[in-house]
């Protein structure tokens, strides 16, 4: 490193993410994508880049993400830019943009990347975060809730987190969630001076906001309040009565929170959270709800909406402390060649187990066996294959087995299907 030139580091709240560790994000991200797959769910990709105005109408002006922590920009064009704080608008606005709504029926996206908030960083939560997200348009049955918070449960099992809790709630319709608001407002006259700086503004702007605070002191006050599930409307009572009972119908286990109500302004009826204790204080995992206007709120059609997004940083930390998913990303072979004339053959070989599927490397400075070897055994190398002179005349490789310790020569066409027969035969053993 110079002395001379100031080290460029990264941003703070970002953070680069290495090897080892981004294998068992490709696994995590393997296993979702296997369980949407079983779900008919199918893949979708956004800009990272949206108009400010898509976020300010649909995530809700008095809303921390607008006011606090979206990264907005005017770009050349003075138009005013933000990197996603999250991903539902976006998809919802493709969804409208593109007119799938004329295709009928009931459209299954899921999402995996990287949002941004300027958040305090902490562990668990970094200013660029990751996101494993569904969204269901088409359908306020609700049989789509229950069957997404299923679909959560069955990814959390496929990585191994089975300790948790699954909270829901219903946040009503616009019809009766007015009546709400207007007995929360007032019950929140006689408190809302004791209260933090953000719950007594919200208290006037946009009451549903104060009972997402996380301020502790508040907490007291929060847990007296009037419950917005005492202020259902009929169709609402119903709508959530059928998904709770569908919810014990497939032995999906919840706890009702009353107070639970997300972050964002476009959720209607259900509204859902899993924590996981492993998490420490910040214990959320995951969230998501129903958001039947969602579509008209950025100038779509009527297209009732069902999802959710899983914080991909702390599902891995979560992943980790259970302990459940084991993943290695093992190097198969190296190969290792002494003398000019080894080169070739040895990179000619490297290149046909490549095709084949294997991960394999090989060195192309001259070394020295023993060299090799050391080297092999330090990237934890199954196979050395060793290719001299001796080799390239009689036309047999000789395979070291770094595992045994055993060595065999073998025909240079036979080597694939070696090396796979010997995979084969220690299967069993390292299940």
């Amino acid at each position: 490193m110079s002395k001379d030139v100031e080290p460029i580091r990264s941003v703070k709240g970002m953070r680069d993410l290495l090897p080892p560790e981004t294998w068992l994000w490709q696994r995590v991200e393997e296993e979702a994508r296997q369980v949407f797959h079983a779900y008919n769910f199918d893949e979708i990709r956004t800009p990272i880049l949206e108009p400010t105005a898509l976020f300010t109408r649909s995530v809700g002006a008095d809303t921390d993400i607008v006011t606090k922590e979206m990264y907005t920009f005017c770009d050349r064009g003075e138009e005013s830019l933000t990197l996603r704080p999250e991903a539902t608008a976006s998809v919802v606005r493709a969804y409208t943009e593109h007119a799938l709504y004329n295709r009928g029926g009931i459209h299954k996206f899921y999402y995996l990347g990287p949002m941004f908030r300027r958040d305090r960083p902490q562990k668990g939560r970094y200013r660029q975060f990751y996101q494993i997200g569904a969204e269901v348009l088409g359908s306020d049955h609700p049989s789509i809730d229950a069957e997404g918070i299923e679909l959560v449960a069955l990814l959390l099992d496929r990585v191994g987190i089975r300790q948790y809790t699954l909270f829901i709630n219903s946040v009503g319709c616009p019809n009766c969630r007015a009546e709400y608001v207007r007995v929360l407002r007032q019950a929140l006259r006689g408190v809302a001076a004791q209260m933090c700086a953000d719950c007594q503004r919200r208290a006037e702007t946009n009451p549903l906001r104060v009972l997402d605070c996380k301020v502790p002191g508040d907490q007291p006050l929060i847990e007296r309040l009037p419950h917005i599930i005492d202020y259902l409307d009929a169709e609402c009572r119903h709508h959530f009565d059928r998904v709770t009972q569908q919810l014990r119908e497939r032995g999906v286990a919840y706890t009702i929170n009353p107070r639970l109500v997300r972050g964002l302004d476009y959720y209607t009826r259900t509204t859902f959270e899993v924590t996981s204790g492993v998490l420490g204080a910040q214990n959320s995992l995951l969230g998501g709800g129903r958001y039947d206007g969602l579509s008209e709120m950025i100038g779509g059609p009527a297209a009732p909406g069902f999802g959710f997004a899983i914080g991909q940083d702390r599902l891995v930390l979560a992943v980790e402390a259970a302990g459940q998913l084991k993943v290695e990303c093992p190097l198969e072979v190296y190969v290792a060649w002494m003398g000019d004339g080894a080169l070739a053959p040895a990179g000619e070989l490297a290149r046909q187990l490549r095709r084949s599927g294997q991960r394999v490397e090989i060195a192309y400075q001259p070394l020295k066996l023993k060299r090799s070897l050391a080297i092999a055994n330090k990237l934890g190398a199954r196979f050395v294959v060793i290719i001299g002179e001796g080799e390239l005349a009689s036309g047999r490789y000789q395979v070291k087995d770094m595992t045994t310790g055993e060595q065999e020569a073998v025909e240079r066409a036979e080597i694939e299907r070696y090396l796979q027969a010997k995979r084969e035969e220690a299967a069993p053993s390292e299940t």
